[in-house]
């Protein structure tokens, strides 16, 4: 296995003729990329995708003016595993992140995993990422070490530690103590000791973070970042992941009337895009691709703070209680939104139904780069250039998908997508819904199937009887068996999950909460281990 391959059931179909196009257009010039990535947003939240939404004015005209993909799908459900996934191309049993890391994390995603920016800053590139990692921030599992020349974020999700100005959560979490040791809140998912960090590259600058000014300081650090880039000659590539729309952040202004907290923190987000989108037209239409797109689905037990399904609510779940969105394998979990916007590259107002995945990031931009797959493992991605360009609406024939947090083993391949048909082996319990109920958890052999070209709803699964399921599962039982062989097979990974109170960000171990008494926090060493004090020198 000394060459990099596609996994078998990962089928990208091209003509002859279509080939005989795709061969000479090679890119003269290394394009410029951003990837953004929206956290725990919805399917419905772009009102390109669902009339109701009204708060995405930059992101409609983001679709009018490139491709829309009404069939994209994250690799996972929750935020650590989909991040893995769409900086390696790998699914998370071949990665080895299968759930989320915690800020006493001591490892990350596995070093020997070849990341997408390791990739093109080997082919010239200038990288960043402003945002969220969620990928591991100790020792050499910090983004600086990962491939990134630049780096501006909170590590982790931005409801991993209290601030001062506490953003919307639900339950509601306190602000970070000022004298006294934290009180601790029983019952609620609040962090309460440790402050949440902002670093530039491996210094914390701020401790707690000012989330209401998180939106424009990434507004801000991302047009550094590429007119430093620009000024350089080099291509970059930027990756933005954002904090919205996980839990808001505190607006800038109160909600407007109708639309809540969670409209206006949407919005917010849209005007952050708009922005962006931009910075990469002021380097001349052409030269910049801009991918939007999410991690996942919203997260349901959040309640009016949850974004919008659209119409992928998992129905079928939903009669027997628990969440049909994040964590869980229904489309709601992974179903996101995705906007390709190329001027003169990417056909403009297109909507494609082609069956892709965050999977195929990875290996697009690589091509597109000109350079060449990492060797000695497989990859679950597609390049699928030709259907950026319109000359294909063709995918994957086979999709994933990994369980999240919901019933069965974290990673374990829980569901499969072939064509139009989604076998479910196992259900229910974990992901909670907003009535705190979580469904129970079910094994189902032979598996639930549910054609999704009629009921997208996923209502009521084929009768076992029926004659369509008849003809339909030997295939899906035989895509299953060969990915789970494929994946054995592999060159597979093992991340580190172990944890200890060493490796939590703190500028200041000190003062209560590690809270910076200075503006610029405190610099520290990116390959610091074990064993000396918590991040700071």
């Amino acid at each position: 296995m000394g060459t990099p391959s596609l996994s078998p059931w990962a089928v990208l179909v091209l003509t002859p003729v279509l080939l005989g196009l795709w061969a000479p257009c090679v890119v003269s010039r290394q394009p410029n990329f951003i990837v953004i990535l929206a956290d725990d947003v919805g399917w419905g939240d772009l009102g390109a995708n669902w009339a109701e939404t009204k708060e995405t004015p930059h992101l409609d005209q983001l679709a009018a003016e490139g491709t829309r993909f009404v069939d994209f799908h994250s690799a996972a459900s929750t935020c650590s595993p989909s991040r893995a996934s769409l900086l390696t191309g790998r699914l998370g049993l071949r990665n080895g992140v299968t759930h989320n890391f915690a800020i006493t994390s001591l490892g990350g995603l596995p070093l020997n995993e070849t990341t997408l920016a390791e990739v093109l800053r080997g082919a010239g590139y200038s990288t960043g990422a402003i945002g969220k990692w969620h990928l591991g921030h100790h020792g050499r599992h910090h983004p600086s070490s990962r491939g990134f020349d630049f780096y501006f974020g909170i590590p982790y999700s931005h409801d991993m530690g209290c601030t001062d100005t506490p953003g919307y959560n639900l339950p509601p979490c306190p602000p970070c103590p000022r004298h006294g040791p934290a009180a601790r809140v029983v019952g609620k998912d609040c962090y309460t000791e440790v402050a949440l960090p902002l670093f530039e590259n491996v210094t914390i600058v701020q401790q707690p973070v000012e989330l209401g000014s998180l939106a424009r300081r990434y507004a801000e650090e991302a047009a550094r970042f590429i007119q430093r880039a620009s000024d350089s000659g080099r291509p970059f590539f930027l990756y933005l992941a954002l904090a919205h729309m996980h839990v808001p952040l505190t607006p800038p202004l109160p909600p407007a009337p109708g639309r809540g907290v969670y409209g206006a923190s949407l919005s917010e987000m849209d005007v952050l895009v708009g922005r962006i989108r931009e910075l990469a037209d002021s380097l001349g239409k052409g030269s910049t691709l801009l991918w939007f797109t999410g991690d996942n689905g919203p997260w349901a037990q959040k309640c009016e703070l949850a974004g919008r399904l659209g119409p992928f609510v998992g129905a079928w779940q939903r009669q027997r209680g628990g969440s049909s969105a994040k964590q869980t394998t229904w489309e709601g979990g992974h179903r996101v939104p995705a906007l390709v916007y190329w001027p003169g590259r990417v056909p403009a107002g297109r909507t494609s139904h082609a069956l892709l995945s965050v999977l195929d990031i990875f290996p697009t931009l690589v091509a597109l780069a000109g350079a060449a797959l990492p060797p000695s493992r497989r990859f679950d991605g597609l390049d699928v250039s030709p259907v950026l360009f319109g000359w294909s609406d063709v995918g994957h024939k086979v999709l994933l998908h990994p369980n999240s947090g919901a019933a069965g083993k974290v990673g374990a391949i829980e569901a499969l997508r072939l064509a139009q048909y989604k076998a479910f082996y196992t259900t229910g319990r974990g992901a909670m819904a907003c009535d705190g109920s979580t469904g129970p958890a079910e094994r189902h052999q032979p598996p639930l199937v549910f054609n999704l070209a009629r009921d997208i709803q996923e209502q009521e699964p084929l009768d076992v009887a029926s004659q369509e399921y008849q003809a339909v599962l030997p295939a899906i039982s035989s895509a299953y068996a060969q990915a789970l062989q494929d994946i054995a097979a592999d060159n597979v990974s093992v991340a580190d999950y172990s944890q200890d109170p060493a490796a939590i960000p703190c500028c200041n171990l000190q003062h209560v909460g590690c809270r910076c008494r200075g503006a610029h926090g405190a610099r520290r060493d990116p390959h610091v281990e074990k064993g000396t004090p918590r991040l700071c020198l």
